[in-house]
């Protein structure tokens, strides 16, 4: 992927149509599209890594890279939007790096597990990560409990996604997606904390 300048508000409906002209299987939209997307998903990998400083984590360009190959992958998908594209990039990276630390958990069976606190990551800013398995173990009971919180905090935590964002990604109103954000954040805690205990 080539460098390019920072996609503003202007790129943004670029990046929706060429999203689904490549869904719609113009292949040469996506060589154009690459450059548009690559400051965006080095910047939701950096979201996802923020507060790590673990040797055995991905770093951000090999975060981003896999997260790109499985992306282009998606040949069949109908994309909607911008924002649903970076979400499912965003989804994708997490289940990249919990994959990776599941890995190397298995691999050391427990030995230097990271236990940190993650009654911060609830509060949500992006460098209190804290533990990812904790926090993926605790999001998939969200999920099977009450999937469009979980998807919330999905979008708002890893992808970065402001409150209209997520609204228009999951076609809910705002009031709604404050509504799941405050009750998933609330759930989050509680289930942490008893983990932490």
């Amino acid at each position: 992927m080539a460098a390019f300048e920072a996609p503003g508000i202007e790129t943004k409906p670029e990046i929706t149509h060429l999203l689904i002209a490549w869904g719609a299987g113009d292949q040469s939209a996506m060589e154009r599209l690459a450059p548009l997307i690559e400051r965006e998903l080095h910047r939701i990998a950096s979201r996802h890594l923020a507060g790590e400083r673990r040797a055995d984590l991905l770093q951000t360009t090999a975060l981003v890279n896999e997260a790109y190959l499985r992306l282009i992958d998606w040949k069949s998908v109908r994309w909607q939007n911008r924002a649903q594209f970076f979400a499912i990039a965003s989804r994708m990276m997490r289940h990249i790096l919990v994959d990776h630390a599941r890995a190397n958990r298995r691999l050391k069976r427990g030995e230097g597990a990271l236990h940190v606190s993650l009654s911060e990551a609830v509060e949500m800013p992006a460098e209190s990560a804290g533990d990812l398995v904790a926090l993926d173990d605790a999001l998939r009971k969200l999920e099977s409990l009450a999937p469009r919180q979980s998807q919330v905090v999905e979008l708002r935590f890893f992808g970065g996604l402001s409150l209209e964002e997520t609204a228009e990604v999951l076609a809910v109103s705002i009031a709604t997606v404050r509504r799941d954000w405050s009750l998933a954040r609330a759930w989050l805690f509680r289930e942490l904390s008893q983990d932490d205990r």
